[in-house]
């Protein structure tokens, strides 16, 4: 049993760490990666952490990337980017990403940080890699459903074994921004304007709440969202009881 609180070092973690695995960390800029990066400061050997972000240009909050940096406590930091952004990627497919088809996850985030974990283990030499996340049980039923350590089967080749680590996944909200506080830093200045969630400004998986408070943020970047949504003739968020919600709604509610 995990301690609240605590990221647990189990026998697994530290073997890895005793074989010289590389721990990628996968930083958004909000407050979970923050917390997870604060953790693993401590406890990974600097040598074998790297932090790396997917650079969403467009879409992404004002100051993401000076916060990682603000906030990476001399990790080495790397930034990626995807050759297509949000809006080239809605305007070929003719829709938006949904829940169960989440391209902006796969394509924009998930794909560039794989790019770049298979050549930065080329070109250092490490064998094994240990891509760490920040997501956490009780955020969703889906993510409390997820295993905190698994061997990455899928991503694994014959030079290279790769694992999946959510260190803080047991970590309640106030754990997290507890975390922050005692660490002495901040988060992104999103959240001090209403934000709960720090993703894209709009993203299918917001709240109605983090909506509103993005469009009052963002009104140009909402337009834009509203404009495609006209284009595309369907809503960007999903429908409730087989109606459609579209953004002005929304905001306008």
């Amino acid at each position: 049993m995990a301690e609240n609180g605590m990221v647990p070092i189990t026998a697994d973690i530290q073997n890895l760490i005793e074989l010289g695995a590389l721990f990628v960390i996968n930083s958004s800029g909000g407050k979970d990666s923050q917390c997870m990066t604060i953790h693993l400061s401590p406890i990974i050997p600097k040598h074998q952490l790297v932090i790396v972000h997917s650079h969403l240009p467009e879409v992404e909050w004002d100051g993401v990337k000076e916060h990682i940096l603000d906030t990476n406590l001399r990790i080495a930091t790397y930034f990626v980017q995807a050759g297509k952004t949000f809006f080239e990627m809605v305007e070929r497919r003719g829709k938006f990403p949904s829940p169960s088809t989440r391209q902006c996850t796969s394509d924009l985030k998930r794909g560039p940080i794989q790019k770049f974990i298979n050549n930065y283990c080329k070109e250092h030499g490490f064998n094994t890699v240990v891509n760490c996340l920040g997501l956490r049980a009780d955020e969703s039923n889906a993510r409390a459903k997820k295993i905190p350590f698994r061997f990455r089967d899928d991503l694994s080749v014959a030079h290279r074994k790769q694992y999946e680590w959510l260190p803080i996944h047991h970590f309640n909200i106030n754990e997290v921004w507890n975390t922050i506080t005692l660490a002495g830093q901040v988060p992104h200045w999103a959240y001090s304007k209403g934000m709960t969630r720090l993703s894209c400004c709009f993203c299918i998986m917001a709240s109605d709440h983090d909506i509103k408070t993005a469009a009052s943020l963002m009104p140009d970047l909402f337009q834009r969202y509203c404009n495609t949504e006209t284009k595309l003739g369907f809503a960007m968020m999903m429908p409730v009881k087989g109606k459609q919600r579209f953004l002005t709604d929304i905001v306008k509610k």
